[in-house]
């Protein structure tokens, strides 16, 4: 059983009106439909190719597909929401299609993208923004009534921004949290997932510190996604590309699964699922 010592029972979200428990470590596996990305793109990708790569997800453990549009690498430009829903609808309308069971997020900001991508059967909304973008878009998910990805950013911080480097980084995102996870239960907002929001708003040492002091993140009683696959707090600390980190990434995700972390956004699910398998046989 995947418990912390705060809350002791598994967390879980309402998912359509079935109940998806973190009674284990999920996987969420990205599919990028953004030209830009920082990373392996899934832009140029033909249905056949894009559909292959999510059965070969799922086939390795992936419970969760993530579809973007949009790169929310620093500095980039967000496309117009006419190129976004473009990009994601017709995929979208694919993976569901051939996948009729499969939970999928849709990653955006906008509130046109996520209503649209409800409508043709996303689960879950994984909105980078910290709701600071679009506050229409959380109407959108109330209405719904689907799970919300909450992630900690800074207002008008999806690609430039930062923390003030002299707040204490885990305070501030509990702090954070704990308003936003308010406002949002009083919009009738009630199936939420934190995301600490590695590479958003932060420098590489608030990036480090949010792993250091990962378990205090649990008083929020909330399931916690990360996102650290590949991004730069890797590879520019080790001074390489993120085609070539995919070993660093796996440590980190050891090291946050073993802080009870729910679920691991990742470029690399195979390697993931064994990440989980290993510990799974030494700590469960």
């Amino acid at each position: 059983m995947y418990t912390d010592l705060i809350n002791p029972l598994p967390k879980t979200i309402n998912i359509k009106g079935t109940l998806f428990q973190f009674d284990s470590p999920k996987i969420m596996g990205i599919i990028n439909l953004s030209p830009d990305s920082f990373f392996e793109n899934d832009a140029k990708k033909q249905e056949s190719e894009l559909l292959k790569k999510v059965a070969e997800f799922i086939d390795n453990g992936a419970d969760i597909i993530d579809i973007g549009g949009s790169s929310t690498k620093p500095n980039s430009v967000l496309p117009s929401v006419k190129e976004e829903l473009k990009r994601v609808v017709p995929a979208l309308k694919s993976i569901r299609k051939r996948f009729s069971k499969t939970i999928i997020s849709i990653d955006t900001a906008r509130n046109e993208v996520a209503r649209e991508a409800i409508k043709y059967g996303a689960d879950i909304v994984n909105d980078v923004s910290g709701g600071f973008n679009d506050d229409s878009l959380l109407e959108t998910v109330s209405n719904a009534s689907c799970p919300y990805i909450l992630t900690h950013n800074v207002d008008h911080g999806i690609n430039n921004g930062l923390m003030d480097p002299s707040q204490n980084t885990i305070k501030e995102l509990i702090r954070f949290f704990s308003q936003k996870i308010s406002e949002l239960n009083d919009r009738g907002i009630y199936d939420i997932i934190i995301d600490p929001g590695f590479g958003f708003s932060k420098n590489t040492p608030q990036n480090y510190d949010i792993i250091k002091n990962f378990e205090l993140l649990h008083i929020l009683d909330a399931p916690i996604l990360v996102g650290v696959s590949r991004k730069s707090m890797i590879y520019n600390t080790l001074d390489k590309g993120a085609q070539d980190v995919l070993n660093g990434s796996s440590i980190l995700h050891a090291f946050l699964i073993s802080k009870n972390a729910s679920i691991f956004r990742v470029h690399d699910v195979k390697e993931m699922n064994e990440v989980k398998k290993l510990w799974e046989v030494s700590f469960s």
